[in-house]
């Protein structure tokens, strides 16, 4: 939990955190947000916003898995085009399903560039109907993988918000003129910032969770052994980084949301989750992971939040019966959670 800054949030900024982790998966609504809340101290919903859409420090847009992620503004560089790489394939072959050649889906980012930088942000329905002016197919799923590859190479990210439905802007307005590492400096610089947020972990961890082929996977690996220390954890061997300390985590709850890097960070969660609840918490097929109730380092429950007006209502299943303690840990946290979104909350455990 230290590795992952949950042992003791501080006053982090949103980009603090979102660097440090390297990641924060983003595509359930709120997901990311309260990743960052779970971590910073104080911070709020309006602070993530502002850093996004003002600061432009975090940018949102695919990563790692070819997933959507926030990611440091810093980082966009180098790291977009080193984990999306093996999600190319897919993408080329969906395209060609819905009736995209790759010439075509080449030309089709060259115009997605152009017109953003002619009209500024445009929803994904805007740019559908200008690529069709231009003969282009952008019917069905055509126009979610084409905005996808846009992404990949580097011509946009998401946006502001436009009645309702998210726009895409020129990632060159929102990026870094941070140095960008190459070939072995940016696998390094994956293999060292992953163990810094995750370790101690395996070379099947980072696989896992970037997404990246075997051979990379390994050359990363080499290329940051020296650096590393052996962490004896049940399961196995694990490693670390040697600069960081292991440090002992407090008593602590804290309710994490959908896709939180605590389960989603490496390849096998059984050190948190007990194996009689992980279908509560990770249903059949794996493709979704639930908001969870982390007590003393373990999953206890999963959770859920009603908005009502300005009230929130926190909703918490546990996995047997909470103390009175944990009860009272829980509605701090309920507590917080409103307080990030600006309004009042409860908690019922159900």
């Amino acid at each position: 939990m230290a590795s992952q800054l949950l042992h003791r949030p501080g006053r982090r900024s949103p980009a603090d955190v979102v660097r440090h982790l390297v990641g924060i998966q983003a595509q359930a609504p709120l997901a990311a947000e309260l990743g960052v809340r779970a971590r910073a101290k104080r911070v709020t919903l309006a602070d993530v916003d502002r850093a996004r859409l003002e600061e432009r420090s975090i940018v949102r847009t695919w990563a790692m898995r070819g997933t959507l992620h926030l990611i440091s503004a810093e980082d966009v560089g180098w790291l977009v085009p080193l984990t999306v790489g093996p999600s190319m394939p897919r993408v080329w072959r969906r395209l060609a399903e819905e009736g995209v050649p790759r010439r075509t889906a080449e030309r089709a980012v060259g115009l997605i560039e152009d017109m953003l930088a002619a009209e500024g942000p445009l929803t994904r329905a805007e740019i559908a109907q200008r690529l069709r002016k231009r003969r282009i197919r952008a019917e069905g799923q055509a126009m979610a993988h084409l905005t996808w590859l846009a992404a990949a190479r580097g011509v946009c990210c998401f946006g502001p918000t436009r009645g309702g439905r998210p726009t895409f802007v020129l990632l060159r307005d929102w990026g870094s003129e941070r140095r960008i590492p190459e070939g072995d400096g940016a696998l390094a610089e994956l293999a060292t910032r992953y163990l810094g947020a995750h370790g101690p972990a395996t070379p099947e961890d980072l696989a896992y969770w970037s997404g990246l082929r075997a051979a990379d996977v390994r050359r990363a690996w080499t290329l940051v052994a020296d650096r590393l220390t052996e962490a004896e954890a049940r399961g196995g061997t694990r490693w670390r980084l040697r600069s960081r300390r292991a440090e002992a985590s407090p008593d602590l709850v804290r309710l994490l949301p959908m896709f939180d890097e605590y389960l989603l960070g490496w390849r096998s969660r059984d050190l948190v989750l007990p194996e009689q609840h992980r279908r509560r918490v990770v249903p059949e097929g794996g493709g979704v992971i639930h908001q969870a109730v982390v007590a003393n380092g373990v999953v206890r429950g999963t959770w859920s939040a009603e908005s009502s007006d300005d009230r929130l209502r926190v909703a918490v299943s546990p996995f047997g019966r909470p103390s009175s303690a944990l009860r009272e840990a829980l509605a701090a946290e309920a507590r917080d959670v409103g307080r990030f979104r600006g309004q009042a909350a409860e908690l019922a455990i159900v």
